[in-house]
């Protein structure tokens, strides 16, 4: 009896993995391929570091978000310009860049941080100097 049921589902084992591999995935394959996660938009990645007028403000928007979540006793002081800044598309990027952090009780100290930010009115680039139609999707580089 016990052989039985080791043969039963290792055919239905196999018989599961056929199903599988013949009708879900070339069709998860089509889904894949067509433009159901396409977004379209002015903005493409780019794989080098760029410097534009969107990744200026991305930077500036990036410094006045790390100078609203530090401490009050700090004092930061950020470079002119981003070491690095990289479009991912879909006005979406990520700035590289060096501040320095000085307390009270504490020796100055330069970090390099990374920001990713993204720019929410999509083509319509007219509200780009505005804080609120950006959004920080995350600072990773100001802590040990």
């Amino acid at each position: 009896m016990n052989k039985k049921k080791i043969i039963i589902f290792a055919v239905c084992l196999a018989g599961l993995l056929a199903i599988q591999i013949k009708f879900f995935l070339p069709f998860m394959y089509d889904i894949a391929a067509s433009d159901l996660f396409l977004v379209e938009s002015k903005d493409a990645a780019n794989p080098m570091s760029i410097s534009t007028d969107m990744t200026a403000m991305a930077f500036a928007h990036c410094n006045t978000y790390i100078k609203n979540e530090a401490d009050e006793d700090q004092s930061l002081s950020f470079a002119s310009q981003p070491t690095n800044a990289w479009t991912l598309g879909n006005y979406e990027y990520i700035v590289n860049a060096d501040v320095e952090i000085s307390g009270k009780d504490s020796p100055n100290v330069m970090r390099h941080y990374a920001c990713r930010i993204q720019y929410g009115k999509g083509d319509d680039t007219s509200g780009a100097s505005d804080f609120e139609n950006w959004s920080v999707e995350g600072v990773s580089g100001l802590t040990d």
